[in-house]
């Protein structure tokens, strides 16, 4: 599903999903400002194990509108709060290889120590948050479901279980 991308903007913050590669610099070239003396890059990427199991990759789907409406919401909270020149949140759906990016998240601002704090609570507001749902691939195992958040164990669900995200495409 090559150069698919759905994405939001307002003021200066920007928000988006797709089936890409992500690319860090675009997404820092997105929040740079001559008022900026800081700016906070988060690549979140997909690591080989979990509880000791090995990765073999993770599926990354979303209710894409209702996704992209949240993380702006974020975005223009966070912006507000920390005072920022910019704030860029980008969440890639569809198969992330073991060693790719999953997310980026990066912030300006004036400040070192707001850029930090405000990337830190963006990556934490968009995992509680955000309808962004990963599975998890295992070598030579049925892969689990899990919230997209660090640490939760998922459980193991028939594939006839009407609690499985249903996969929606990037024009809903």
């Amino acid at each position: 599903m090559g150069s698919e991308v759905t994405e939001l903007h307002e003021d200066a913050c920007y928000v988006a999903l797709t089936h890409d590669h992500l690319n860090p610099q675009t997404i820092m070239d997105r929040v740079r400002s001559p008022q900026a003396g800081a700016i906070v890059m988060f690549a979140g990427t997909t690591r080989d194990n979990f509880a000791g199991k090995p990765v073999k990759e993770l599926q990354y789907s979303a209710y894409n509108a209702l996704a992209l409406r949240t993380m702006l919401s974020i975005c223009k909270g966070i912006h507000q709060k920390h005072g920022l020149k910019g704030i860029a949140m980008v969440h890639r759906l569809g198969t992330v290889p073991i060693g790719e990016e999953s997310i980026l998240i990066a912030v300006s601002s004036p400040h070192r120590q707001a850029a930090w704090k405000a990337g830190e609570e963006a990556l934490e507001e968009c995992k509680s948050r955000v309808e962004v749902w990963k599975r998890e691939e295992f070598e030579g195992e049925d892969g689990i479901w899990r919230a997209n958040r660090d640490g939760v164990q998922g459980e193991k669900i028939a594939p006839s279980d009407p609690t499985i995200p249903a996969h929606h495409d990037s024009s809903a």
